[in-house]
């Protein structure tokens, strides 16, 4: 396995639009980081400069500490497994799974082994006989990871690779994920848009806004302690709250941000703020109760207990966690 290095990265398409901005980055070897923003923040590109399959306008990438920004995507040594599986549906499990390493030369004693391995990790054995066609899309995806790794490469990309399935596969993939992730302490970079996807799955996780670095760090860093509001929105659901910062510290420039499962219920006439009961949502085991400010047009969310008795036209107060405001500039 090997270390990513990118040294101020950067890529400008035809026209001049900047898909990826001076973008700085160590991912360690052995680590997860999970690429994370909204369509057009540049984490497909970054992750096809790694590849090589974008060319670097300017900057440096390294891999395993060699200077890799000119190296062709097939001298890096890198396995990528996109959305699509692109499959070969002419070939069973095991031929797709083999096939990589016959075009590389590989002994085919060794090639009968690593496809063994792979297929046992993954759960594929059972089905190494079976063409794509005859499998269901979590299981093609599977097939996709095992063929990206039967090729033991220094790093794994992923791009989007869950974005087909339907909701159950996808929690079921992303955990076997994980757990491949845990078994072999490879390099993995991932690409999504979801945000809590990267939550669940990344050791350390990047936010990328119009093709730069917004903020990195573990889940947890990011969620308690956002840098921009840009970030602190991004992560979280429901989102965070967003209200004028004068509204709870007089003379306070710039905006309060406050995160819903931090806002408590009160008597009208008690906590911080006050408003009108707008909407409740019932959602498993809590209830989403949106309330309108009063003299405003703002609305906040409070994540309650699903037994706390609240209605739409409820009168109600709002007290925030202290401890949990964060202070923003500007909107």
């Amino acid at each position: 396995m090997a270390a990513i290095g990118l040294d101020h990265a950067s890529r400008v398409f035809d026209g001049g639009h900047a898909g990826v901005r001076d973008v700085s980055l160590e991912i360690a070897d052995g680590e997860l980081v999970v690429l994370v923003g909204p369509s057009g923040s540049g984490k497909s590109t970054l992750l096809r400069l790694i590849a090589g399959l974008e060319p670097v306008s300017s900057g440096r990438i390294q891999i395993d500490g060699r200077d890799v920004t000119n190296v062709p995507p097939q001298a890096r040594d890198l396995a990528m497994v996109f959305q699509s599986y692109a499959l070969y549906p002419h070939k069973t499990v095991g031929e797709n799974l083999a096939f990589g390493l016959r075009m590389h030369g590989v002994p085919a004693s060794q090639i009968a082994e690593r496809v063994r391995r792979v297929a046992d990790s993954l759960q594929l054995t059972a089905l190494l006989d079976r063409r794509p066609a005859q499998l269901s899309g979590g299981q093609r995806q599977r097939v996709a990871l095992g063929r990206a790794i039967v090729r033991e490469p220094k790093a794994f990309l992923f791009d989007e690779p869950l974005s087909n399935l339907d909701p159950g596969l996808r929690l079921e993939t992303r955990t076997e994920i994980a757990l491949l992730h845990r078994r072999l302490r490879a390099t993995m970079v991932y690409v999504t848009h979801d945000q809590e996807e990267a939550m669940k799955l990344g050791e350390r996780i990047v936010i990328l806004k119009d093709g730069r670095i917004e903020q990195a760090g573990t889940p947890m860093e990011v969620y308690r302690h956002p840098a921009t509001l840009f970030a602190a929105r991004f992560l979280g659901s429901p989102p965070m709250n967003v209200i004028d910062a004068s509204r709870i510290e007089p003379r306070r420039p710039g905006v309060a941000g406050i995160r819903p499962q931090d806002v408590a219920l009160t008597a009208a006439d008690g906590g911080d703020l006050a408003g009108t009961v707008e909407l409740v949502e019932t959602v498993g085991s809590e209830q989403h109760v949106h309330v309108r400010l009063d003299n405003d047009d703002v609305r906040v969310i409070a994540v309650v207990p699903p037994d706390v008795a609240v209605h739409s036209g409820q009168r109600t107060g709002l007290a925030f966690r202290r401890d949990r405001l964060h202070f923003f500039g500007d909107a």
